[in-house]
């Protein structure tokens, strides 16, 4: 038996195609790539069936992002271990994303020297952040303890839809995507509005980006 079913199997989750072959080329020699995917939507499902060792994936992917994606991943794969790789550098995110059980949290800038020391400490079950944003998390714990409540107040499903909605889509769109008939849109955002006490799309549109349901 070789060495290559001792590698860890990776699966590479962004939108931006040029940089996952990039990120592709730069792990294959000590990593399996299993799997590359453009969206959160499309991690839900590939991850269940390749149960990969690890996912590196961005924060912000369209249709489902990398935080609401990695909160289900890891319902589903508990095993799994999620590295953050982004380019956005606000450490609310970052926390957010460790609250949520990521083992490791970097930008894509220091991605070259940094991804696979990351892949190895959550390997071993250690965390990895890049040290640009270290202290920025360590204020940002002390700033808010308790992390953002609006996760707990929406369900998966109507995280899902806020962010269609918000990246622009029809009621229609969002259903296309979701597999589910138009008014279950309908039905989830006029409650969500009522309940958040949102009275405009573009009120749900603030809501998304200040929550980061969509993020930039």
């Amino acid at each position: 038996m070789g060495t290559t079913s001792k590698l860890p199997r990776v699966i590479l989750a962004d939108d931006h195609t040029i940089l996952v072959e990039a990120f592709r080329k730069l792990l294959e020699p000590t990593c399996e790539v299993v799997a590359t995917v453009a969206d959160g939507h499309a991690l839900l499902e590939v991850a269940p069936k390749l149960r990969p060792d690890v996912i590196v994936l961005d924060i912000a992917m369209p249709l489902l992002n990398g935080l609401d994606a990695g909160r289900q991943v890891k319902e589903i794969v508990p095993g799994v271990k999620l590295i953050f790789l982004t380019m956005n550098e606000d450490p609310d995110l970052a926390v957010e994303a460790i609250r949520m059980g990521a083992s490791g949290y970097l930008l894509k800038k220091s991605a070259a020297s940094e991804l696979f020391k990351a892949i190895q400490a959550a390997i071993k079950g250690q965390s990895y952040v890049t040290p640009q944003i270290a202290r920025g998390i360590e204020t940002s714990f002390i700033r808010d303890p308790e992390g953002n409540k609006h996760y707990q107040t929406l369900t998966p499903r109507q995280r899902q839809v806020v962010q269609l909605l918000a990246e622009g889509k029809s009621m229609k769109e969002a259903a296309d995507v979701l597999s589910i008939a138009t008014r279950t849109i309908a039905f989830h955002k006029y409650r969500i509005m009522e309940d958040l006490k949102l009275k405009t799309t573009a009120d749900l549109i603030q809501f998304a980006m200040k929550n980061h349901i969509v993020v930039s």
